[in-house]
């Protein structure tokens, strides 16, 4: 029988391997290649997962590289936009691209009905060569090539079609810009990598989320039946508390259930939260239902890490050049002077020039 690992026991293996038991001095390329990229649906909150990981990180650490196009945002997981390196943008977009094809087709492929989509490509793809887009202009652009198609079903059809990346300054630390795009080949022009193959894409998974099982797998990634191709590599096998085999890498770190994890401020897309079919390693059940209650809207809070597991949400609120940072429990929280201690370096990063105030509620935030 394979050997039991205990909840904690993942959690403390997952936090390791996510840089989340202390911060690390590797470079900011590095971390965001071993995270398989983050989720950065916002312009800006990510910034916040690299700091909560890197020592002594600055926004200008990413925000330089971003502009540099040594960093760059695409749809990638889950067919969601991920901040990558431009290595892992061509190397791992092609084995995710059926989780983009799946979404549109799903949503759009009526609407795409008698259009060529090798003529879409082809058509969108100049389009934002030529000049970057939004999908509201290239649809309007598309539109009268094909004026009897939705043009928003035209400019989804080219984001399936072509790897797409959204260029500065959008994304850029303070500064905004437009959701435009251009391809990616364009963007990174000279740059050439080898496909990732599913093999390789589990792999890395597993070193930064792992032990984890097959469906852990599949949700994080978007993709499906990739129960074969897990099986087929020299991995460790583990069953959980509730009997799931997970695999893992023979060689990752797992540390013993009774190693420290330190206080921390997430953002609101962090992987942590979103790779796992089973999410009770990071998330209690109180924390289950109070993200529940955000069901439904445009909300996605902002967990503090308390031993490793929620305990609460903050969100900031700048007034006449103070910042407040509001800390919100969703269960009684034993060290809260450590959680406002990290809460003042927190609000150090992000408004350095404002003065600061912290201020705690014993209930969730509301959406």
């Amino acid at each position: 029988m394979d050997p039991l690992i205990s909840r904690r026991a993942l959690n403390r293996a997952t936090l390791e391997r996510q840089h989340l038991l202390r911060r690390t001095t590797r470079s900011v390329t590095e971390v965001v290649e071993h995270l398989g990229g983050l989720q950065a649906q916002t312009p800006h909150t990510w910034y916040t997962g690299l700091w909560n990981r890197i020592e002594g990180f600055k926004p200008a650490d990413a925000s330089d590289l971003l502009a540099s196009r040594e960093l760059v945002r695409l749809a990638l997981q889950r067919s969601t936009i991920h901040l990558v390196t431009a290595r892992d943008c061509l190397a791992m977009r092609p084995p995710l691209q059926p989780v983009t094809e799946r979404g549109t087709r799903t949503t759009f492929g009526r609407k795409l009905a008698g259009v060529d989509l090798d003529e879409l490509a082809a058509t969108g793809r100049a389009l934002l060569e030529e000049r970057p887009m939004t999908f509201a202009d290239l649809g309007r652009a598309l539109a009268e090539r094909w004026p009897d198609n939705d043009p928003h079903a035209l400019g989804q059809g080219v984001r399936w079609l072509v790897p797409l990346v959204q260029v500065p300054p959008r994304g850029l630390w303070g500064r905004s810009g437009p959701v435009a795009h251009t391809s990616a080949e364009s963007w990174l022009l000279g740059l050439e990598v080898e496909p990732m193959t599913l093999p390789e894409l589990v792999r890395r998974y597993l070193a930064a989320f792992g032990p984890a099982s097959v469906m852990d797998v599949q949700t994080w990634s978007g993709l499906t039946r990739l129960g074969e191709v897990v099986e087929g590599l020299d991995l460790l096998r583990f069953r959980d508390e509730s009997g799931r085999t997970l695999y893992d890498l023979p060689d990752a770190p797992r540390p013993g259930e009774d190693t420290p994890a330190p206080v921390r401020l997430m953002y609101d897309f962090d992987n942590l939260f979103l790779s796992h079919a089973d999410r009770s390693r990071v998330i209690t059940e109180t924390g289950l239902a109070a993200i529940q209650g955000f069901m439904g809207t445009n909300v996605q809070p902002r967990a503090i890490l308390v031993d490793g597991v929620t305990a609460g949400d903050w969100t900031v609120t700048r007034a006449k050049g103070t910042s407040t940072l509001n800390l919100h429990q969703w269960e009684p929280i034993g060290v809260m002077d450590e959680v406002e201690e990290e809460g003042r370096r927190l609000l150090e990063f992000l408004a350095p020039g404002d003065k600061h105030d912290i201020s705690v509620f014993d209930r969730p935030a509301k959406p």
